[in-house]
């Protein structure tokens, strides 16, 4: 049975990491939800390359930390921060691609 990330996540959002990266943010509601998605290794590089039309290059680090129950993803912004043409000078918009995924947990 697939479990989606937005049962499992209370917070799925993305933001400026200064004015060259975004951060994608998953905070989980429970320990054991987080947990089997860590151990799965579901949030990996080749979901956000996937994800985010990046390549494993353009990925500065995915990390686990435990005590927030949260996985963070950071990437390299395809245009810098209020770039011209660029659509989301505060890069809380990116996180959509995250809301449809669902997992086998």
């Amino acid at each position: 049975m697939k479990t989606k990330l937005t049962d499992v996540a209370s917070v799925i959002r993305s933001k400026n990491s200064g004015p060259y990266e975004l951060t994608l943010d998953i905070i989980f509601n429970e320990y054991k939800d987080y947990e089997k998605v860590k151990q799965g290794g579901f949030i990996n590089e080749e979901l956000i390359c996937k994800l985010y039309s990046v390549t494993p290059d353009q990925i500065i680090k995915i990390v686990a930390f435990d005590p927030a129950k949260a996985i963070k993803a950071t990437i390299k912004r395809s245009l810098c921060s209020g770039d011209l043409g660029e659509t989301d000078v505060y890069g809380a918009q990116q996180h959509a691609p995250l809301l449809n995924l669902e997992f086998d947990l």
